[in-house]
């Protein structure tokens, strides 16, 4: 089979999460003998950041990682029509421009053979959704949607049946546990800063309680403007910026414990879509604590694969557990293990996308051909 992606980046993670997930897909999608071509707008914003960041060397971990992966950078004014020219799967990120997505619409109405799928990976659904309202999906064959939340925001809007809850999950060829152990110290969290969406939310269960159980933070992520830097100066936490993704396990292997903050969005209105650092962390053998975050889904064992806090009070002594007590440690890296190699790899995704298309098809040499439904 011939897949055929539609990127914001692949080159780049710098804040864009979703390539992290898309590389190990991707990735396992060939080492099972499939074609993957993989397209990205050459402005892309991600990429670009990047390099004015970091310059060229800073593609350098994602290509060592990566080296089956490549993608091409096209013109604002190439025909993705052309792109996708002899594809028998065509995904689309929702992180593309409109007319990107309208024109393949408007190519798999007029008789394209690929199964079309537009790919939402992020809350704009609910929090911008003129936005969202401004993508033509009319001619799509369905929608992926990370989480069953945001899958019944799509059901509401007259998807049915043809919307499915396809989540993140953790490339394991890449995030696993340290071969050797070496000395752990300190805690870590990887993330960006963002639009002001945890704020709060981070000086109450990161800031705070990393400080107050006696635990150094060393802090990873970008978006960090002069106001972020002066709490977390206030709060002596050890701030890195950008961290490459393939280099995360290494770091996890550093620290004794990370914590799990969602953003608000994921804690409210659209509760039970973990993000992707969960999956990550799990995978790579460190503790981890929740924030409040209610895992609707059943998708891990709260408790046991991970801790929760409800509150601040409550992270601090989590955290000053996790300090000093290396038993709750290695049955919570066991526990956390278990769950994702169980449930939640990429190979796992890669599974459940081919069921999908594979309940597509159908329908679609049926339409094709003129034939109903």
């Amino acid at each position: 089979m011939k897949v055929v992606y539609f990127t914001h980046s692949l080159d780049s993670c710098w804040n864009h999460g979703n390539a992290h997930f898309l590389r190990g897909v991707l990735d396992e999608l060939i080492e099972r003998g499939h074609e993957v071509a993989v397209f990205e707008p050459e402005d892309a914003w991600s990429r670009a950041n990047l390099i004015a960041d970091h310059g060229t060397e800073g593609l350098g971990a994602y290509r060592s990682a990566y080296p089956r992966l490549s993608s091409t950078r096209y013109a604002a004014d190439a025909d993705p029509t052309e792109l996708a020219d002899g594809a028998d799967l065509v995904i689309v990120h929702e992180w593309n421009a409109h007319d990107l997505v309208a024109r393949l619409g408007a190519a798999r109405a007029q008789g394209a053979g690929y199964t079309l799928l537009f790919h939402d990976t992020h809350h704009r659904a609910v929090s911008a959704p003129q936005e969202m309202e401004g993508y033509d999906l009319s001619a799509y064959d369905g929608v992926l949607a990370f989480g069953e939340t945001l899958s019944e925001v799509y059901r509401q809007r007259g998807w049915g049946n043809r919307v499915w809850t396809w989540h993140e999950a953790a490339d394991t060829r890449r995030f696993f546990p340290p071969v050797e152990e070496g000395p752990r110290s300190g805690l870590v969290w990887i993330g960006n800063w963002g639009d002001g969406e945890r704020t709060q939310e981070l000086q109450d269960f990161l800031f705070g309680p990393a400080q107050a159980s006696g635990l150094p933070l060393d802090v990873y992520g970008v978006r960090y403007p002069e106001d972020a830097r002066a709490i977390l100066a206030k709060f002596g936490v050890r701030y890195h910026g950008w961290a490459a993704n393939a280099a995360a396990p290494a770091i996890f292997a550093r620290h004794l414990a990370t914590v799990h903050v969602p953003r608000r969005f994921y804690s409210t209105i659209l509760p039970g879509i973990p993000t992707i650092r969960v999956f990550e962390a799990l995978a790579s053998g460190i503790p981890l604590v929740s924030a409040p975050w209610d895992d609707a889904e059943g998708l891990f064992r709260p408790g046991w694969d991970y801790l929760v806090a409800a509150d601040g009070e409550e992270m601090t002594a989590h955290l000053a557990d996790l300090k000093t007590d290396p038993a709750l440690r290695q049955a919570l890296v066991a526990s956390g293990l278990e769950t994702i190699l169980a449930r939640h790899t990429c190979a796992h995704r890669v599974d459940e996308l081919l069921a999908i298309v594979a309940s597509i098809k159908p329908t679609i040499k049926s339409a094709l051909a003129g034939e109903p439904a």
